[in-house]
């Protein structure tokens, strides 16, 4: 084993031993955490110095992104300035490991003149940040995976993790779904799959539809016009079933005479459909576990009101 993977294996060591004694010193501050900054009038101000507030900055938007609109506010730029984003009805959330940072201890005043509540992170609570918060996340007293105790290493993981804990309460306390997700990211791919529906990229207008007592020999010519499919509408309009490629296919392996037959004799009777407003991902999935290639869309009344192909929507990247 070389040395660097077993310094890796060290720091991971420490890492995880972190992990696993910050859950259980917040078994009760965390419910209170969750509920002071769920319970927030105005917006989540997240704070945090060097590394902390690197971590700070992550944690503001985990929480943007999962529905609880927050913002970094970096203490030094606070004192000078930028504290105006504060207003009464805010919540903060502040990272220090000590406790005692000197930009965190001179912003503290004006969060006090606005009444805005604090949840802290940080390993003595005891510390002018612990004394003056609302609730108090505590991590652990422990060494940092630095060998020198000195870069802040595993202690910001902790506060990473109990950011994201935090997130992910307030998340389901909203009801958050994974639509409001992609409300919010609609340019990335999730967002895409979960914002575009069938009806974004169905075919309409000439669908291939005939009577079921039209002859085979007809529904084979629809079905070559229109990439290997044919539906049976009744006089009312209702899908009674399809035909596809994959049934002529099996005609023609057991050598039928297609003039004998109407599209009634063979069509698949209750066929797998969708709907226009579905999501195009799943419809892909039901094409894909059913290994077929295209869908029908009906209304409320059954009626055929487009086709979903499985090709238009691999090419869309789904």
């Amino acid at each position: 084993m070389s040395s660097v993977f077993r310094e890796a294996e060290r720091v991971f060591g420490i890492e995880i031993k972190w992990l696993k004694a910050t859950l259980p010193l917040n078994r009760e501050a965390l419910p209170e955490a969750v509920k002071l900054l769920s319970c927030s009038k105005g917006k989540i101000i997240v704070c945090g110095m060097g590394k902390s507030g690197i971590v700070a900055r992550k944690i503001a938007a985990t929480m943007t992104s999962t529905g609880t609109p927050s913002y970094f506010l970096h203490p030094a730029d606070g004192i000078h300035g930028d504290a105006g984003i504060l207003a009464r009805g805010d919540t903060a959330l502040v990272l220090s490991k000590s406790g005692d940072t000197a930009e965190i201890a001179a912003l503290l005043p004006v969060l006090r003149r606005l009444d805005i509540p604090v949840v802290a992170m940080v390993t003595n609570e005891n510390s002018l940040l612990g004394k003056f918060a609302d609730v108090v996340l505590k991590l652990p007293a422990l060494k940092e995976a630095c060998p020198y105790d000195l870069a802040p290493t595993a202690s910001t993981t902790a506060m990473m993790a109990l950011g994201d804990a935090l997130a992910m309460a307030m998340l389901n306390l909203a009801g958050f779904t994974p639509e409001d997700f992609a409300e919010v990211h609609p340019g990335g791919s999730l967002g895409r799959k979960l914002l575009t529906r069938v009806s974004d990229i169905m075919v309409t207008g000439d669908l291939p539809v005939l009577p079921p007592e039209a002859p085979l020999s007809k529904a084979v010519e629809v079905m070559t016009e229109h990439r290997g499919l044919c539906m049976a509408v009744d006089a009312s309009g209702k899908l009674r079933g399809i035909f596809v490629y994959g049934d002529l296919g099996r005609l023609m392996r057991d050598r039928v005479d297609i003039n004998r037959f109407t599209l009634d004799d063979v069509m698949i009777r209750e066929p797998a459909v969708t709907s226009s407003t579905e999501l195009l991902a799943l419809a892909v999935q039901t094409m894909e576990e059913r290994g077929i290639t295209s869908l029908v869309a009906l209304d409320e009344y059954s009626t055929p009101v487009g086709v979903v192909y499985l090709h238009d929507a691999l090419v869309l990247g789904f």
